[in-house]
């Protein structure tokens, strides 16, 4: 008896292709967070049982990405400050200790892949794309730590990383993005020379301008002194 490849539910095909969707649109700020996810509408868009659209919810609300609360349904998590400032904790702890694993291992097929990456997230913040600077920041280091050749801990990262772009959508300015194209340059740059323990300690400053460009105060404008730099500080009369 020849032994064979196991089939696919069709069931679970489907599944995934919804979760890999709405995976993509949270993660590139296409859904910002807050937004709420009914149920009947996901059902009806892909054309799925509310059954299956549960269990993609279920299955993102247990990576952190959205919530459901009782009697209110799903919507897109919208972390807290100290939330996202231990995910960017996190992310310095794993990622710095991932270049320490690398020595050895890094082909120049895996830097120019690293550099190709570098330069569409480049051209994508010139565009002025701020979604797809996102994504591709992302994918510059989940494929950066996966250079470690640990899946346990690329597949953390993956997870820490679709989280930052929440924190990012929540806390970042309208017109910034999450790295800056020079420096991850200059990561590339020091993992070709090998100097991969100067690469964890630039990897740590890298991550720590990220959190340190967000803004952790959301202020709710002022109705009154908003509508008044319009009309000059006079006050309008019946």
């Amino acid at each position: 008896m020849t032994k064979t490849e196991p089939i696919k539910d069709a069931a679970q095909e489907r599944d995934e292709i919804i979760y890999q969707h709405l995976h993509a649109a949270i993660c590139d700020s296409r859904l910002l967070p807050g937004t709420r996810l009914p149920e009947d509408t996901l059902a009806e868009t892909f054309g799925a049982s509310r059954t299956i659209i549960r269990k993609v919810l279920q299955r993102l609300a247990y990576e952190g990405l959205i919530e459901i609360r009782p009697n209110r349904g799903a919507q897109i998590a919208e972390p807290s400050v100290p939330e996202a400032r231990d995910i960017f904790a996190t992310r310095r702890i794993l990622e710095c200790g991932a270049l320490a694993e690398m020595a050895g291992k890094v082909t120049t097929a895996d830097l120019e892949a690293l550099k190709a990456i570098n330069a569409a997230e480049d051209e994508a913040q010139l565009k002025g794309d701020r979604a797809a600077a996102i994504r591709l920041s992302g994918e510059f280091h989940i494929h950066l730590v996966g250079l470690a050749g640990n899946a346990v801990l690329s597949e953390l990262v993956a997870r820490l990383i679709a989280r930052s772009s929440l924190i990012i959508a929540t806390y970042g300015s309208p017109i910034s993005v999450t790295c800056r194209h020079s420096e991850h340059e200059q990561i590339i740059d020091l993992i070709a020379r090998g100097a991969f323990a100067e690469a964890a300690d630039w990897m740590g400053e890298h991550l720590t301008t990220i959190e340190r460009s967000l803004r952790w105060e959301q202020e709710t404008p002022d109705l009154q002194a908003v509508l008044r730099e319009f009309i000059g500080g006079s006050t309008a009369k019946p």
